[in-house]
């Protein structure tokens, strides 16, 4: 795209907020080799997304050029509302969704009932002050817009422990960035 002076067009910039679970680096490295074999074997058109971006939403708050100060303190005080117990649970298929993106994902079969604990206790901190759309299957996208759908697939269990959630501004544009803007441990 062009602008007016014939010079290129800056790309659009956009803020994401959400509240997530990032891996670690041993779950992160066993995302990313699942990535990889699907890739070698199936070969898909589309964005590989880079293991430092690797999370699992657990309740999108809006894409927003600016992100409202008042929206980052209502997610702030929500996330310091929450109390819910440390859990783990296995990544223990891929797939994809039907959306027009069509991202694949690596995620859970079975809803862990400690993470359906969590999801609550994020909502339930945000009605009071704004919504958000909880994310209740549990997935990691590592493609987005492949050129094709991925039928669920079984995969070796990744075992994922969380003892902390996020809250996250993901800069989208030309130099896309997580930012980490605040961080709460779970209880032991």
């Amino acid at each position: 795209m062009r602008s007016p002076g014939g010079g290129r067009a800056p790309s659009r910039v956009s803020h994401n907020l959400f509240f997530a679970l990032r891996p670690d680096e041993g779950v992160r490295d066993r995302i990313e080799a699942v990535a990889r074999q699907l890739k070698g074997e199936l070969a898909p058109a589309g964005r590989w997304l880079k293991p430092h971006r690797y999370h699992m939403t657990l309740c999108y708050l809006g894409a927003h050029a600016h992100v409202p100060d008042e929206l980052i303190a209502n997610a702030l005080s929500a996330g310091d509302g929450v109390r819910a117990p440390a859990f783990a649970f296995d990544l223990d298929v891929a797939g994809s969704f039907a959306n027009p993106s069509i991202p694949w994902w690596v995620g859970c079969r079975e809803t862990s009932p400690a993470l359906a604990v969590l999801w609550d206790a994020i909502s339930a901190g945000l009605s009071s002050h704004s919504g958000g759309d909880a994310h209740r299957v549990p997935h990691v996208t590592i493609l987005r817009n492949a050129d094709r759908r991925l039928p669920q697939t079984s995969i070796a269990p990744i075992p994922w422990s969380v003892d902390d959630f996020v809250l996250i501004d993901s800069l989208i544009g030309p130099e896309p960035k997580h930012t980490v803007l605040r961080r709460w441990r779970l209880s032991a």
